[in-house]
């Protein structure tokens, strides 16, 4: 069984992340730091927890394609730098893979709420998708699967999880546990939100147009979950009201940064 983290600049979190992984009651684990090329201490971090880092670019997909080729579990799980994992969550994983054939393994990521309030907002928003099947991806994988698929796109840098997800279902059954991961690397304000969808929104005409179908529905603002969990918004009017302002500067910081590229190209 490999973790596979992928960091660059990950100092404030990265030793929570890696305690994390340490403490799980699975303990047949290989770490792998892939790192993209930090100018903190990522890699000083990295070299307490696991002998095996390496320094590989440009973007994440390539950092896990690298891990994973140098891997020697029969599993690999993509676990971001600024994640904290439940105890047992590998144990699930791999039992659930067994026992049952998954090639894959959704497992449900929450927001640490404390960061800020958009953070409380994220986990609104995210909380909804624990038992949906579309808007989610794979991180849990059998090597086998994850290399008979090609593993991430490198070019993608937006949509590079839904991407390598939409292309696991299509061959294999996957499953779900019930542990869950926690993230930490939260939006802290409004200008923050902006400038990362814009970023993504920069980056995101090659995932839809490879994802034609199902991905435009992954990135689509309406979603059928929503309406699922409609009681949330009234039971949490405050939450639901920023959840709003979030999806607005989100989705229009998103589209302009669709734009200009479209633009300079």
């Amino acid at each position: 069984m490999t973790v596979i983290i992928p960091t660059k600049n990950s100092s404030k979190t990265l030793a929570k992340c890696l305690d994390s992984v340490k403490n799980q009651d699975y303990k047949n684990i290989e770490i792998i730091v892939v790192d993209n090329y930090s100018i903190d201490n990522t890699l000083e971090i990295a070299k307490r927890y696991t002998n095996t880092v390496y320094t590989f670019s440009p973007e994440r997909s390539s950092q896990i394609n690298y891990g994973a080729q140098n891997s020697s579990g029969k599993y690999i799980y993509r676990v971001d730098s600024d994640f904290l994992l439940e105890p047992q969550i590998i144990t699930e994983a791999v039992s659930a893979a067994e026992l049952n054939n998954y090639a894959a393994i959704l497992i449900h990521n929450t927001s640490d709420p404390t960061v800020s309030f958009w953070a409380k907002v994220r986990k609104f928003e995210r909380d909804m998708y624990d038992s949906d099947d579309l808007n989610v991806a794979v991180r849990f994988i059998r090597k086998d699967a994850f290399l008979s698929v090609g593993g991430f796109d490198s070019r993608l840098v937006y949509g590079e999880d839904y991407d390598l997800h939409n292309r696991i279902v299509e061959k294999y059954k996957i499953g779900r546990i019930r542990a869950k991961e926690l993230h930490l690397g939260e939006y802290k304000s409004i200008k923050e939100i902006a400038k990362v969808n814009y970023y993504y929104g920069n980056t995101a005409y090659l995932f839809l147009k490879k994802n034609r179908s199902r991905g435009i529905k992954q990135v689509n603002p309406i979603r059928k979950v929503y309406l699922k969990h409609y009681k949330k918004f009234l039971r949490h009017p405050y939450l639901a009201t920023g959840f709003i302002v979030y999806q607005i500067v989100r989705y229009s910081s998103g589209f302009f940064g669709l734009l200009v590229n479209k633009l300079r190209h």
